[in-house]
């Protein structure tokens, strides 16, 4: 029997990001992927030219009908755009028993915003303390725990475990944002740290997409029944293959997308 996740998030034009990396990723890893679409935006690897928000009543509408039919074992959010998108989604999974990884997009990589900032909050408050991982990159819990960026190892285990006591089970604080010649990623559950992801910073531009794919295989790996470390280093190695492989696709004049199938064609 497949082993099905689901992917909560916004569509994105250009393949790169949101609901299509998503679902490229959980098919790269062996798992079947479901959607549910929160947000359509006109985007491309440059910019960010349009967004339209899904009604909240077909966004509940959605879920309901993954959730009512398929065994979903786990299940990703990603970009949520508004506050009342944000209590939508809440809502609709107020009964899931299964492991929610929330990764909070504000932010797209051509630097276009994709969260309201009123509903950065509502993320906080409502979503995160329901998640079983979070997983913000440096500006982004910044923004969550509304401190400075964090620019040490330290200080970024300090916010993941701050993020931890404002009811998050877990998170991983992504250090692809900071400076130097590796780039650390710490995963901290019940305000210890669990495990560190290094590899080398890779000098290229096409990272469109990085966080809802490595967001998106830490769930594949959740869904398949992998414990959460191994989960994130299984998601972590693929992730770090996929961004090796990015300049052989050459799609894009700007920020281009990830290799997500670089183990099936080149």
């Amino acid at each position: 029997m497949a082993h099905v996740a689901l992917t909560i998030a916004g569509s994105d034009s250009s393949g790169g990001a949101g609901i299509q990396a998503d679902l490229k990723t959980m098919s790269a890893l062996g798992v079947y992927g479901a959607s549910v679409i929160t947000a359509v935006t006109a985007q491309n690897t440059c910019a960010v030219s349009a967004v339209h928000a899904i009604p909240q009543d077909i966004i509940e509408a959605q879920i309901s009908a993954v959730l009512s039919d398929l065994d979903v074992r786990a299940v990703k959010i990603g970009m949520l755009a508004t506050p009342d998108i944000i209590d939508c989604v809440t809502r609709a999974l107020a009964g899931y028993g299964g492991a929610i990884v929330l990764d909070p997009v504000m932010i797209a990589k051509s630097g276009d915003a994709l969260l309201a900032p009123d509903a950065v909050a509502a993320l906080r408050e409502k979503l995160a303390p329901r998640a079983t991982l979070v997983t913000p990159n440096l500006p982004e819990a910044a923004a969550l725990l509304r401190l400075p960026l964090a620019s040490t190892a330290e200080e970024m285990t300090d916010q993941g475990k701050a993020l931890c006591a404002g009811g998050a089970q877990a998170v991983l604080m992504k250090g692809g944002h900071a400076e130097g010649a590796l780039c650390e990623d710490i995963l901290i559950s019940g305000g210890e740290v669990l495990a560190s992801f290094t590899a080398p910073r890779q000098l290229t531009r096409n990272t469109h997409g990085t966080g809802c794919t490595l967001s998106s295989a830490i769930a594949a790996g959740l869904a398949k029944g992998l414990p959460l470390a191994e989960a994130t280093a299984e998601a972590h190695r693929y992730v770090q293959q996929a961004i090796a492989a990015a300049d052989g696709l050459n799609v894009g004049h700007g920020h281009g997308p990830l290799h997500h199938f670089h183990n099936v064609w080149s």
